[in-house]
């Protein structure tokens, strides 16, 4: 069990601390669900009330928190508390991650060629002419295809899957059960059937990438699928063949991305938007959840919801308007009467 003391934790994030310097932090908590040996924050205002009766030992809060009643648990104030709670969250993660190590239930091709201070665990294959950089954690049952190389301080959690031939960066997140560089879905009608088109090329996840549980990334029909630098996938997202994804863009789960489509920098997804094939959308564009977009989006910036998608404001006004169409409807229908009658 890890222990830190508030003033070691100040120390970390750059705090000072109200009360118990001393008081020792074994766990991480959430404010509403406290405990003795915990350590909280708070962040949002919604959550203010909390913090007057958690029984957590200590709450991280920004430096210009003015409490209105006494506090009951000790105060780090720091510049930023959801900033600095995710830096201890990383540190902790950090620290709990398995030791290095190569388990003896692992097969790894004698031409692979594997880095100081890994992680390999129970079952995972690691195949012929792969390299593994300095300080990855490969967990049980994951498959390494030929010939992948895969960047330092990576770690691909339990029953990752990457096919052959793919190119991982350093520092990124896959997490169980993603699948990296399966066969994109081309097919070409052939006399009433269909004809699978081969699917030669490979996948590249830039440096800091973080994909989540079952997600899919295609291999491209020919040259790269491309995650630039940064980029956040959630979970149940499929990302088609020949897609490029600008750098530090996220989606949010089951967002689908059809084929040889280029998606912008720091652009936001929401949950289960579509973006059809072949078509761009410029940088920082943002789509609302369940947003279908079947052209390009080629003004950067734009905030959209719908299908096809439209401004959000516009969006919530017609909404209302779509949710009173009935009502509308049937008063056209009285003045058209009542018209009718006038002639």
């Amino acid at each position: 069990m890890l222990k830190f003391t508030l003033s070691q934790i100040a120390q970390a994030v750059g705090g000072t601390v109200e009360g118990d310097a001393a008081a020792e932090i074994f766990t991480v908590c959430k404010i509403e669900e406290g405990c003795p040996g915990g350590l909280s924050f708070l962040a949002n205002p919604k959550y203010t009330h909390y913090i007057y009766e958690t029984k957590a030992t200590a709450v991280l809060v920004n430096a210009d928190f003015v409490p209105e009643q006494p506090v009951p648990a000790a105060l780090i104030r720091v510049e930023n508390a959801y900033q600095a709670f995710a830096k201890l969250l990383a540190f902790y993660n950090e620290h709990t991650m398995p030791a290095e190590g190569v388990s003896s239930l692992a097969f790894i091709d004698p031409t692979a060629k594997i880095g100081e201070h890994v992680y390999i665990g129970e079952f995972a294959v690691i195949a012929a002419g792969c390299e593994i950089g300095d300080g990855v954690k490969i967990f049980p049952h994951c498959y390494i295809g030929a010939h992948n190389h895969i960047g330092a301080g990576t770690v691909l959690n339990a029953g990752v899957k990457v096919y052959a031939g793919n190119q991982i960066g350093r520092n990124c997140v896959i997490h169980a059960g993603a699948v990296i560089g399966a066969d994109g879905f081309g097919f070409a009608p052939n006399n009433g059937s269909y004809e699978k088109i081969p699917q030669t090329g490979h996948v590249v996840l830039e440096d800091n990438v973080e994909i989540g549980a079952n997600t899919c990334v295609d291999k491209a029909t020919i040259g790269a699928t491309i995650i630039r630098e940064g980029v956040k996938l959630d979970n149940l997202i499929q990302i088609g063949h020949n897609v490029v994804v600008g750098k530090n863009t996220v989606m949010a789960s089951q967002v689908g991305i059809a084929g040889s489509t280029k998606v912008g920098e720091n652009c936001m997804f929401g949950g289960q938007v579509g973006v059809a094939g072949h078509v761009q959308i410029a940088n920082g564009v943002m789509l609302g959840a369940q947003s279908g977009a079947p052209g390009s989006i080629r003004k950067e910036g734009a905030v959209l919801l719908g299908a096809p998608p439209i401004d959000v404001d516009i969006f919530r006004r017609s909404s209302v308007h779509f949710k009173n169409l009935d009502k509308i409807v049937k008063r056209l229908d009285e003045l058209e009467k009542k018209l009718g009658d006038a002639r």
